[in-house]
């Protein structure tokens, strides 16, 4: 049995995900060496919402113009949870990462991680990965 499971709020925020990353997100709360969650703009957003966060700095992506992978149920945010509270340090999400990406392995679902790009690092961000 796992050490940790998701808050009610975490699954609400992961309602409408796609499927495999849901699977993926379970997988990784059995095996994560650290508690994390999905925030509240951390699964689907309407257009209206990802311009909001576009125009407050805290996305690339307009909503309009460029789509973010959140629109189409494709991505997922999470922070960790440290001591009680959310935590988005590099090292904790980091730790969150290796068992999201461990249970992709797993799975077989193609995911990419934020926080190994190079432009721009987005450390709490995953999408499935879409080949051209």
């Amino acid at each position: 049995m796992s050490r940790y499971s998701f808050s009610n709020n975490s699954k609400r925020n992961m309602e409408g995900i796609n499927p495999l990353c849901i699977k993926v997100l379970n997988r990784a709360i059995q095996i994560t060496k650290i508690d994390f969650g999905v925030p509240s703009d951390g699964g689907v957003r309407t257009a209206e919402r990802q311009h909001e966060l576009f125009l407050d700095k805290k996305s690339k992506c307009d909503g309009y113009d460029k789509k973010s992978q959140h629109q189409s149920g494709n991505a997922f945010d999470v922070y960790a949870y440290v001591d009680g509270k959310a935590s988005w340090d590099m090292e904790h999400l980091s730790m969150v990462a290796n068992a999201i990406l461990q249970a992709a392995s797993e799975i077989g679902v193609p995911l990419t991680w934020g926080g190994l790009w190079v432009n721009f690092v987005d450390a709490p961000h995953f999408q499935l990965y879409f080949r051209d």
